[in-house]
This record gives structure tokens, C-alpha cells and sequence, in this order.
């Protein structure tokens, strides 16, 4: 036993975002998770008990910034007070989907930036760390003035498509020029050429007349990769333009399945062969489509977590030998 778990305990600390993650994280730690109580009353506000002590242990809470994102924003607000006032020791925040994330700047005039809005609030509250996957931007990093430890669920992905034999003659697609970055990065794990969905702001997009491909991809395999899904529309744009373009299968890829408006059905009725998500948001079972694959990133939360907790660094799980 390491002097660190000596002096304290870890707590792993489940709210009602992503039960099933918890789960996975806790079983990969071989801990169980912490009991604590989380209710409404009549009107909607939220109760929240702590049921056992944690005095100047190190606490980590689950919790996605998903929907409802609101309900859940605040449940992980009333906890982190709950969790001050009862002398934890660190309070880490394990948020696998931050929400809000995506106003990140000001791209008009009088608009907000809530991506900075909710950082302040975690840190006015009294969090301590935070430790989320693919956010919609990785300067979001910088709004912190806490450690903010980044991790990627592009290694589970690749490494999915290396098992699947989706290797050879496959291009990977960015669905717009604001996603060039991270396809890169796939392409660079899987060696395969990139490709670009070109839209342009302004002009019409009927039938997908507007849009072209930029890059080759007749005859060949492709998955359009993107952090997230929300309504699906870019993705379905992107598929309807591939297939135009004379790809074959075409497979999705996202970390966050939002699924918002309808998505679900419209993927499931496109001409992708499959949808790869993961569990960053639980999917409900109404909208588990049979053309969707759901990975887990238990794992990588969970030895980021044993990682913190004994003072160790978190660059192991990027410097790591993997399967691709």
C-alpha cells in the first residue's frame, strides 16, 4: 500500500447521468461505488445525501453534462457543496461528456460563452479536478484554473476498427473543415488517407447538390469520424454525399452519442453500415438502433482514476503501445 492510500481512501460517487458507466468504472477499479442519495421534490429542486463519510478521502463523481443537461449540471453542483461541507479531501469530477461545450467563443455579437460559464461554476463550488474525454474543443482546457485531464476515446475507436479488419482501402472523412483535425488524427492511427465533406456556409443543400468530397473515395471503405452526434443531420449530409462520390460501406464514428431530435431514426434509415459511439452518454434502450455499436471507455476512466489517485501521471494512457 502506497503512503497516499494510507493517509486516504478513494470514493468513487455515481449521480444519475450514467449510472451504467459507473458501474463499468467501479467493477474495472474493483471498488464499490459510495453511497449517496439523490431526490426531488415536488417542484423539481434536488436533495442530495451522503451516506457514509468522507472525511479527507479523495472523492471522484460521475457525472455527464447530458441530457437532461440542466438536471444534471445542477445534481453535480449540489453534490460538489455536499461533498465540501462534509471535509472531503479532493473532490475530482469525472464529467465523460461536458456539456455546453460547444460556445466555446464569441461568434456573434452579445453571445455568451457558456463552455467558460460552467467552468467558473465548478471552480466556485469547489471542485478541485476535472477529468473529461473529447471535448468539443481542446482549449477548454485553458478556461480551468484547475487540472483539467483531457483523455481520448480515439484509441478504443481505432483499435475497434483494426479488430473489425477495417484497415486496408479505407479513407477516413472529416464531415466539415471544422472536423479536419481530429479525422487527421485517426487517419495517422489507422494509416489512411484523409478525406473532407466540403459544405459551404450559405449555399442550398438540396439533395446534396452543394456538396462535394474532397479527396478519393471511389471504391473505398470510409468512416466519417466526428467527437460528437447530435441531430445526425451532418452525418446523414455526409453519407448521402459519399455514396454519391462511389464509397462503399460507410461506417460512423462519434465519442458522443447526443442522438437529439430524431437522430437515431435517421441513422438508422441512412446507408451507413454501422454507428460506433461510445458510452461517454448513456444511450436509452428506445434508441439502442441495430446499426449501433456502443464502446466502452470504462476502462480508460478507470485507470485515469487509479492513475490520480496514487499520484502518477496521466501521460501513460497516451504514451501506451497500442494494437493499431
Amino acid at each position: 500500500m502506497s503512503e497516499k492510500q494510507a493517509e486516504a481512501s478513494l470514493k468513487l460517487f455515481a449521480l444519475n447521468s450514467n449510472q451504467e458507466l459507473a458501474d463499468k468504472v467501479a467493477q474495472e477499479l474493483g471498488v464499490s461505488l459510495s453511497k449517496a442519495s439523490v431526490n426531488h421534490f415536488s417542484d423539481g429542486e434536488i436533495q442530495i445525501s451522503i451516506n457514509e463519510s468522507i472525511r479527507g478521502d479523495d472523492v471522484f463523481v460521475i457525472q455527464s453534462i447530458s441530457d437532461p443537461v440542466n438536471e444534471n449540471f445542477m445534481e453535480l453542483m449540489i453534490m460538489i457543496d455536499a461533498l465540501r461541507r462534509s471535509s472531503a479531501g479532493t473532490i475530482n469530477l469525472v464529467i465523460p461528456y461536458y456539456g455546453y461545450a460547444r460556445a466555446d467563443r464569441k461568434a456573434r455579437p452579445r453571445e455568451p460563452i457558456t463552455a467558460k460559464l460552467i467552468a467558473n461554476f465548478l471552480e466556485l463550488v469547489g471542485a478541485d479536478r476535472v477529468v473529461t474525454m473529447d471535448l468539443h474543443a481542446g482549449q477548454l482546457q485553458g478556461f480551468f484554473n484547475i487540472p483539467v485531464d483531457h483523455l481520448l476515446a480515439i484509441f478504443v475507436q481505432a483499435e475497434y476498427f483494426v479488430k473489425k479488419g477495417i484497415t486496408n482501402d479505407v479513407v477516413i472523412v472529416a464531415p466539415d473543415h471544422n472536423g479536419v483535425k481530429i479525422a487527421r488524427n485517426l487517419a495517422t492511427l489507422l494509416k489512411a488517407p484523409l478525406a473532407i465533406v466540403d459544405k459551404r456556409e450559405g449555399r442550398s443543400n438540396h439533395g446534396n447538390e452543394d456538396l462535394t468530397i474532397i479527396g478519393d473515395v471511389k471504391g473505398r471503405r470510409c468512416i466519417v469520424f466526428d467527437d460528437l452526434i447530435d441531430t445526425g443531420e451532418k452525418m446523414i449530409d455526409a453519407v448521402r454525399s459519399l455514396k454519391n462520390a462511389g464509397a462503399t460501406d460507410v461506417y460512423a464514428c462519434a465519442t458522443h452519442p447526443i442522438f437529439s431530435k430524431g437522430a437515431v431514426e435517421q441513422l438508422q434509415n441512412s446507408a451507413y453500415t454501422e454507428i460506433v459511439v461510445t458510452d461517454t452518454i448513456e444511450v436509452p434502450k428506445s434508441k439502442k438502433i441495430a446499426k449501433l455499436k456502443v464502446l466502452s471507455v470504462a476502462p480508460t476512466f478507470a485507470k485515469a482514476i487509479d492513475l490520480i489517485f496514487n499520484n502518477r501521471s496521466v501521460d501513460a494512457l497516451f504514451n501506451k503501445k497500442h494494437t493499431v
